[in-house]
């Protein structure tokens, strides 16, 4: 396991009656772009959930850098979750700190280190994320693109060795969908960061993605190249690809409302 940063082993779980993985294998190389598309409903965020610690499969197990996140303690745990970073689909930023204390919040809140160092560790990343001019302002006050470019400043300042996406251009104009793209594209290249990005925007997939796993109906149907994904004869990897209205999965889901925990 040593060559791979996430692995998840024959992971199933179920809320109430709903199953939503159903043996659901998926393993991330150290230093990859991970991208994960699959119709609503499918596990996508559930996956990411386990990845995180914060949900246990029922059966199965997850790993992080070759250590067992499902079987970890709380202390085991929070190392780990210390190695993952987390943009959030809203950014999740708090409204009523500014973006300088927003990012700094991960380190005022777990970790015993100084104002001067929480102070450099901010700005190195603020500088990184050309947000120096909007460091005092709130989050009602600034564009949805650069809520985004605040939540990965925020989920990059504790140093992470893996960032997690939920759908990082989601409401984003194509302008600003291709600047978050490249920021990722940028991470890997400079910071030698691992990403998993969980998106419905093909571009943006094609763009970003060393490799890419297909999930549907709790398992990953597909993984591989973006080109190697263009070329899949599954029917329906090309009606989600293709953006198809007609094809199996509307008789697939036919009698099943999208669940928003995807």
């Amino acid at each position: 396991m040593p060559d791979f940063a996430i692995q998840m082993i024959n992971v199933h779980k179920a809320f109430g009656k709903r199953q939503i993985l159903k043996g659901l294998n998926l393993s991330v190389k150290k230093g990859e772009t991970m991208v994960v598309l699959g119709p609503s409903g499918t596990g996508k965020s559930v996956s990411l959930k386990h990845i995180t610690g914060l949900l246990e499969p029922d059966q199965g197990e997850c790993f992080i850098f070759g250590e067992s996140m499902s079987k970890a303690n709380s202390k085991q745990r929070e190392k780990l979750r210390a190695k993952l970073g987390v943009l959030f689909q809203s950014g999740a930023l708090i409204n009523w700190l500014s973006v300088y204390e927003n990012v700094a919040l991960p380190l005022r809140e777990h970790r015993g280190v100084s104002e001067s160092e929480i102070h450099r560790l901010v700005m190195e990343k603020l500088v990184w994320l050309d947000l120096v001019p909007a460091k005092d302002t709130l989050p009602s006050d600034i564009s949805g693109g650069m809520k985004k470019r605040v939540g990965l400043a925020r989920a990059l300042t504790s140093r992470p060795e893996i960032v997690l996406y939920d759908e990082p251009t989601s409401g984003l104009d194509p302008v600003m969908s291709n600047v978050i793209n490249d920021l990722v594209i940028r991470m890997q290249k400079e910071l030698g960061l691992t990403s998993v990005v969980v998106t419905h925007d093909m571009e943006s997939a094609y763009r970003i993605a060393d490799r890419i796993s297909f999930l549907y109906e709790g398992i990953v149907l597909f993984c591989g190249t973006p080109e190697e994904i263009k070329k899949s004869p599954h029917p329906v990897i090309q009606q989600f690809i293709h953006g198809r209205t007609e094809g199996p999965m509307i008789l697939d889901h036919s009698e099943t409302k999208p669940q928003k925990s995807s």
